[in-house]
């Protein structure tokens, strides 16, 4: 090999390397990555807290807390997905994580991340409990 052609790969060794390094220091940050925990307690029929913020794009994992001595549910979505609940027409919700059902006194996890930014309600469709106020919001930006 010529030192011309040694010089030449050597220059593209030291690119590569300094690339590789580079990538490495702009590398997804694993705490960016992680799921978001947030809290949310019913009580006397009502979420607390009754609008939350989340980052879209992110794992978001909601901690449910029933508190009170019977069922709730947490659906968050849009319209359509309220107007279709509100028929009642699934008694039991446990194979979506937007659509979940709270036992009496009892605590579920569901991890939903939103991939873009939207307004959505979060609501309990039990006969009655929206009417009541059961109603929060969900912004993810």
């Amino acid at each position: 090999m010529t030192r011309g052609r040694l010089a030449d790969g050597l220059t593209v060794f030291s690119l590569a390397v300094v690339f590789s390094l580079g990538m490495g220091l702009i590398a997804v940050d694993p705490l960016a990555t992680a799921p978001v925990r947030i809290d949310i307690r019913i009580r006397y029929s009502q979420f607390d807290p009754s609008t939350v913020t989340v980052p879209h794009g992110r794992p978001i994992t909601f901690v449910l807390h029933n508190d009170d001595p019977i069922a709730h549910e947490w659906m968050v979505g849009d319209e359509q997905i309220h107007a279709h609940h509100r028929t009642g027409t699934e008694p039991f919700h446990a194979s979506r994580p937007t659509e979940v059902s709270i036992a009496p006194l009892s605590t579920v996890e569901t991890t939903v991340t939103f991939d873009d930014p939207v307004a959505w309600r979060y609501v309990c469709h039990l006969p009655g409990h929206e009417a009541y106020g059961m109603v929060g919001m969900v912004n993810a930006r």
